[in-house]
């Protein structure tokens, strides 16, 4: 056997081999060790996750729409904004007594130095502790419950879509084209709902500097209605936050309702495959 006949031999041993490896690692690659009674607790948990949110769609979201437009009716019906006004218990001080009672304590102690001003600005007002708006303040515990409870369907609903996609295969993708277009309406408005609780804390953050301002200088009447403007825009803010909250419900249950045989069947019967 000469050197060219080795040289064909050794290549054809090589690529039988590369080629007995190569099937090797894809057979191993598509068959993944999965015990049966995993399985079974996974598909029992997808089954439980559909009948949930199935539920949700067709019985849940129709009863929050009717309880949302209940409660824009009542608690969120306010017509007169002067309602929703919270006293501000800080008096104004009389000019005049303030500036004898400024030159009396200069004379006694002397004139104070950058320290004391210091102190005197991080002390609390003379009246006291200030409450928050108690009508605003209700409504922002009956809508909090209702954010928190809207993300966690959305979050049951958009895992049902997910475990509805197929098997990745080429051609006939329109229902799964559904099923994302879905997922990514559910993505969006979870990150909308977000901003709503974002928006809350920013609530109370500027009010309070509006009223720590207000307290400091109360002679100034545009700090005392800076707060009670805060006031009237949250109030109208959490009326949008529940409209948006019940639009999403509507909106939700209409696309869902609309494209319910592509989102559970992208693939028309017996191609519905769970991965």
């Amino acid at each position: 056997m000469d050197n060219r006949d080795m040289w064909l031999l050794n290549l054809v041993y090589n690529k039988t081999e590369h080629q007995f490896h190569t099937s090797w690692r894809l057979d191993y690659m598509a068959a993944l060790d999965i015990r049966p009674e995993s399985k079974e607790q996974v598909d029992d948990f997808c089954q439980k996750v559909a009948k949930e949110a199935e539920e949700l769609v067709s019985k849940f979201f129709p009863q929050k729409i009717e309880e949302l437009q209940t409660l824009l009716k009542t608690s969120f019906s306010c017509d007169d904004p002067a309602s929703l006004k919270a006293p501000l218990d800080i008096p104004i001080p009389d000019p005049v007594k303030e500036e004898a009672k400024r030159k009396k304590k200069e004379e006694k102690e002397g004139k104070k130095d950058k320290d004391s001003d210091k102190e005197d600005e991080d002390s609390g007002p003379p009246c006291g502790p200030i409450c928050s708006n108690e009508v605003v303040e209700s409504l922002l515990q009956a809508v909090k419950p209702q954010i928190q409870m809207l993300k966690e369907k959305l979050n049951m609903v958009s895992m049902w879509v997910q475990l509805q996609i197929p098997k990745i295969e080429d051609g006939n993708n329109f229902g799964v084209a559904v099923q994302e277009k879905v997922f990514e309406l559910l993505t969006n408005t979870r990150t909308k709902i977000e901003g709503f609780q974002t928006q809350i804390s920013k609530y109370y953050s500027e009010r309070g500097d509006a009223v720590a301002k207000a307290s400091k200088q109360p002679h100034v009447g545009d700090y005392r209605q800076l707060v009670h403007e805060l006031d009237h825009y949250q109030y109208c803010e959490l009326r949008l936050v529940i409209l948006d909250i019940r639009n999403t419900y509507a909106v939700l249950f209409d696309i869902i309702n609309k494209n319910y045989d592509k989102i559970k069947k992208p693939r028309g019967d017996g191609k519905a495959l769970i991965y």
